[in-house]
């Protein structure tokens, strides 16, 4: 018999991706989403007119417990994907209460109803490197949290709640300590997608300068189509467990921008210092990013790198795609949908001239 999943924050680019790897495995997948009046995206609208018969979607909240109760009563799921989140963790410093309201507080509403219910589903819950702050690198299952900022300090406090359901009530539910991962899918607020979007504007010929925070910041950056991989492979174990899922490869912001521009063509050239730093077209001159100081966060992480040993040895998982085909994988898809491929950048600078 096909197995019924739920997954909320369903419209996000993990939500896609889990999606259509669920239902590529057979599963029912229902979907639970914000109203909101804006159309839903591309990947959701594919998969819901590719399986009609098999994936539907439903208005939630996590600020509202009764939903839970009322959904998971009906649906009964056999796995469940906690996914939605107030994300950004930039935005958080913004919105500290809501924060926690969704973060942390909705996902013991999820967890409770789950115990209310006795629903012998098995529960997965989107945890996240942020947790770590600046404990030294790499990090793993075992390295100590030190949180530094209200979406990390949220994440936190929904990761121990995980852990105490599951040992004081014997809920299977696990944490996937995920480190970036990101896609073409990506929301437009997150830095990586901010700077392939720019970069596409660059070369469809718009006088766009990319404006930056800390350039210094350094990420084990994957793929999310590989991480909802893992997902699904953590729910399939007798036992529930934390994993950390990351690539163990670092880069800094200051990369991605360069391997993104090199690859469609436009080389780079950097000068100045701190918030005084930026990068111009090395052909024509052309200042193309540049460092806005209202872009750093009250406090940062300077390096998160994961190691996970315990994924590869208990799971079987590794990350199929390695950074640069990450950062093409992105660019190629901002390119696209202005109607343009890569090279043109090098066309855009040579003009440029």
């Amino acid at each position: 018999m096909a197995k019924t999943a739920l997954i909320t924050g369903i419209t996000g680019q993990d939500g896609a991706y889990l999606a259509a790897l669920l239902l590529e495995k057979g599963y029912h997948v229902h979907g639970v989403r914000l109203y909101e009046p804006s159309p839903l995206s591309p990947a959701i609208v594919r998969l819901l007119e590719g399986c009609p018969q098999r994936f539907f979607l439903h208005y939630g909240d996590m600020v509202d417990g009764g939903v839970w109760l009322r959904l998971l009563r009906e649906i009964v799921p056999d796995e469940i994907y906690n996914l939605a989140a107030l994300s950004h963790v930039g935005v958080s410093f913004e919105l500290p209460e809501a924060s926690a309201q969704i973060n942390a507080l909705g996902t013991l509403r999820l967890l409770e109803a789950v115990r209310s219910l006795r629903l012998p589903a098995r529960l997965y819950q989107a945890s996240s490197s942020e947790m770590f702050g600046n404990a030294p690198a790499p990090q793993n299952e075992e390295t100590p949290f030190q949180p530094c900022s209200p979406y990390a300090s949220s994440k936190l406090y929904a990761y121990w709640l995980v852990r105490n359901y599951r040992e004081a009530y014997g809920v299977y539910a696990g944490n996937g300590i995920l480190f970036n991962h990101e896609s073409p899918l990506r929301g437009e607020e997150f830095v990586t997608r901010k700077i392939t979007r720019a970069l596409a504007e660059i070369v469809a010929g718009k006088d766009t300068v990319l404006r930056l925070g800390n350039l210094d910041a350094q990420r084990d950056w994957g793929h999310a189509s590989d991480y909802v991989e893992g997902m699904w492979r953590m729910l399939q174990q007798p036992q529930a467990d934390d994993y950390v899922l990351a690539t163990g490869h670092t880069h800094a912001v200051r990369e991605f921008v360069k391997e993104a521009f090199s690859y469609a063509g436009i080389d780079l050239a950097w000068r100045g210092q701190g918030t005084e730093e930026e990068a111009f077209c090395a052909r024509s001159g052309r200042v193309m990013v540049s460092v806005d100081p209202s872009l750093f966060r009250p406090s940062d992480i300077r390096c998160l790198r994961g190691d996970a040993a315990k994924a590869r040895n208990v799971l079987g998982w590794e990350p199929r795609h390695d950074f640069l085909s990450l950062v093409r994988d992105m660019v190629d898809a901002d390119l696209m949908e202005r109607g343009l491929q890569r090279g043109a950048g090098w066309l855009y600078a040579v003009a440029a001239e």
